[in-house]
């Protein structure tokens, strides 16, 4: 396997990572607004992600960082064809962590009640906005012989795009809904299970409709297989929380979201963005690439700092592993 495949299959994980992670806390987000009940229980939500969700943010700049560096022609056809979404994504990213911290600083209800409508809109937005990005990813945008896309903004949302927005939207909801069933006690979390049942089936349905779409145009035998694991794995996920098991429903809806992101990177491959006016002027882990030498470097910086970075993210999850409820929310905070 040259370093260009080692590089794309590194690049498939630090995807996996992201949307498993920031996945569960974009959902939480949504859930301020289906879930909660009253502003205390919103404070709820937004402890279960407090202490993490700014490390899961680590995995996308790390991400966007190596697709920069090992594939540089992706990086720059992708921003530049895609800008105007992934503009969105980066705004709403920024308001999201300034909601975060600012929503407290002040007592007045208005001042609380915005910053929370900031919190819903910027996990809803690039929950939706991630899915249309893949699916266009994998379908295939307007590159020219040059390597620039020349499509335009109305192109991105095509049917197979929006659909996949849909699922990443829901995905990520279910995957919260059943964080915050793992993280929570009382009230909130029977409802959370609940809430979880519903979503889980219609989840379900869209994870089978934009993956087999997907298995249709561009699969192969490797494909179907990843795909059956996704759908077995979100069915055993529902079933999994209306036992009362959150943890191996958490377990299991991450394995969906991790079979999901393989599925797309193995029918892309050797592609990373394919042409829809060529297939000769698609963008390959050949083409697209950084030469060997850069990539050699590349392995060994990741070789020594990704242990690091994961030992420490995981003694961050155990350290705030408890769970918490409005019990546990200060007079002051709400």
């Amino acid at each position: 396997m040259e370093l260009h495949d080692v590089w794309f299959v590194v690049i498939a994980v630090l995807w996996t990572g992201y949307f498993f992670l920031e996945g569960f806390d974009f959902g939480v987000g949504v859930l301020t607004k289906l879930l909660a009940r009253n502003r205390v229980e919103k404070r709820v939500l937004i402890n279960t992600i407090g202490p993490v969700w700014d490390g899961n943010e680590v995995w996308l700049l790390t991400a966007a960082g190596a697709t920069f560096a090992a594939f540089p022609d992706w990086y720059a056809t992708l921003f530049s064809g895609f800008y105007l979404p992934l503009l969105l994504i980066l705004v709403c990213l920024i308001v999201r962590g300034v909601a975060f911290e600012y929503r407290a600083k002040r007592p007045e209800e208005r001042w609380q009640h915005n910053w929370e409508q900031a919190i819903f809109w910027t996990s809803l937005i690039p929950a939706f906005l991630w899915g249309v990005a893949f699916g266009n990813i994998v379908r295939g945008v307007k590159i020219d012989a040059t390597k620039e896309y020349v499509g335009t903004l109305a192109d991105l949302f095509n049917p197979y795009a929006l659909l996949g927005g849909l699922v990443t939207l829901t995905l990520f909801t279910f995957h919260g809904t059943v964080f915050t069933a793992l993280k929570t006690v009382g009230d909130i979390r029977v409802r959370a299970r609940k809430l979880a049942l519903t979503l889980g089936l219609i989840t379900a349905a869209l994870v089978l409709a934009f993956l087999s779409w997907t298995q249709v145009a561009r699969g192969d035998g490797a494909s179907l297989v990843v795909m059956v694991v996704a759908v077995v794995s979100l069915m055993g996920a529902v079933v999994a929380i209306k036992a009362g098991r959150e943890g191996w429903s958490f377990a299991l809806s991450g394995v969906t979201i991790a079979a999901a992101v393989a599925m797309l990177f193995l029918t892309l491959f050797p592609n990373v963005m394919p042409s829809s006016l060529d297939p000769r002027w698609s963008l390959t882990v050949t083409n697209a690439a950084s030469s060997p030498y850069t990539l050699k470097i590349m392995s060994w910086c990741a070789a020594i700092a990704t242990p690091l970075v994961l030992l420490y993210q995981g003694w961050t999850y155990w350290v705030f592993r408890k769970r918490i409820g409005t019990q546990h929310i200060a007079d002051a905070a709400h």
